[in-house]
């Protein structure tokens, strides 16, 4: 099949350091490539892939100082795409509800994976509106708000099994990785880590809108005995980060969509303690590949357990339901479904 990848152009595809879409996007990607699909990806020009890649932008927007709407060149991106689209047998748009009104018009058939949280009020109008475009969650739970959206499937998202290592055995130290935002609430793992006595490395990045946040609220924190704060890391920084973690902390407070980081440390073999919202029961199999929590109590009690946890479990678990060859086969089976139902489809491309 041609397929068109359309990405968000806030991070490189795949991202240095910390980006959630981008880095999926990536994978799937390379991963449909792997599989044979000729695949063009839309995105910033620092962007590397084994497909051709159409630089939207010179560079990714969130660390271009010169960027003053990233808006704008979002919908340059959806034009350029549109002005391309019969070259495709299906294009996949990453980049929210923006490109909305142009995929409707399009001859390709398309489709959007939703990324982010969709418990909103301003989404049920937006939603009632394109109820006819075709949709992907990448967890049920993720969908439930917005049920009656012509949903398509769930397909959840996959690691290179190479990218992120098996560590068999785990130092003294618990992790926590992501974003540092109060509904990923750093603040419960450095509480729970206090009360095991168990030392906490954070990598996390601060955005913009969380600055503040971060200062008066986590940055007091960050001083205390038995916590390091490493910032944002790469890849590699992150292997050895959760490959050495005796467990990773999820403790969030929200509806959370997915939770690559989960996926992550399962691929190194390393145990998750996650609290009990959104994506969590979908991810974790309690006692498995981690436990799922209701309270930093129960939280402290997992992170004890984690001294003598079946790491083998956690990478089975991993390779069985989490690796990016699935999910681009689940894809496939989509965009095939897309385009027999289009009927613009030719032999060759649907039995590609």
């Amino acid at each position: 099949m041609r397929i068109a990848q359309v990405a968000p152009l806030y991070e490189r595809v795949p991202p240095l350091t910390y980006g959630g879409t981008e880095r999926v996007v990536s994978y799937l990607s390379e991963a449909l490539v792997e599989l044979g699909h000729d695949v063009t990806l839309f995105a910033s020009g620092d962007s590397v892939t084994r497909g051709t890649l159409v630089p939207v932008t010179p560079s990714s927007l969130r660390l271009d100082a010169s960027c003053d709407d990233a808006l704008v060149h979002h919908i340059r991106e959806i034009e350029l795409v549109a002005g391309l689209a019969d070259e495709f047998d299906v294009v996949h748009f990453h980049t929210g509800f923006l490109q909305l009104p142009v995929a409707r018009r399009l001859a390709t058939p398309s489709v959007t994976t939703l990324h982010g949280r969709l418990d909103l009020a301003d989404l049920q109008p937006l939603m009632q509106e394109f109820s006819d475009a075709p949709m992907v969650s990448i967890s049920n739970a993720q969908r439930r708000p917005l049920k009656s959206v012509n949903w398509y499937g769930t397909v959840y998202h996959g690691l290179p099994p190479q990218l992120l290592p098996f560590h068999a055995k785990a130092q003294d130290y618990v992790a926590f990785v992501g974003r540092v935002s109060p509904e990923k609430r750093v603040d419960r793992a450095i509480e729970i880590s206090r009360r095991a006595g168990v030392e906490l490395r954070i990598a996390a990045k601060v955005d913009a809108a969380d600055r503040e946040y971060f200062v008066t609220t986590i940055e007091p924190l960050l001083s205390r005995p038995g916590v390091r704060f490493l910032g944002e890391i790469g890849d590699d920084e992150k292997a050895i980060l959760l490959g050495g973690a005796r467990a990773l902390l999820f403790p969030i407070d929200w509806p959370e969509p997915f939770g690559m980081v989960v996926i992550e440390a399962l691929s190194c073999g390393t145990p998750v303690i996650a609290w009990n919202h959104g994506s969590v029961p979908e991810l974790i199999e309690h006692g498995v590949n981690g436990w799922i929590v209701e309270s930093i109590d129960d939280a402290v009690q997992a992170l004890r357990r984690a001294r003598t946890f079946d790491r083998r479990a956690c990478r089975a678990s991993f390779e069985r339901r989490f690796v990016a060859e699935r999910m681009a086969r689940d894809y496939t089976l989509i965009y095939r479904r897309l385009i027999d139902e289009a009927g613009s489809g030719s032999l060759e491309a649907r039995t590609a």
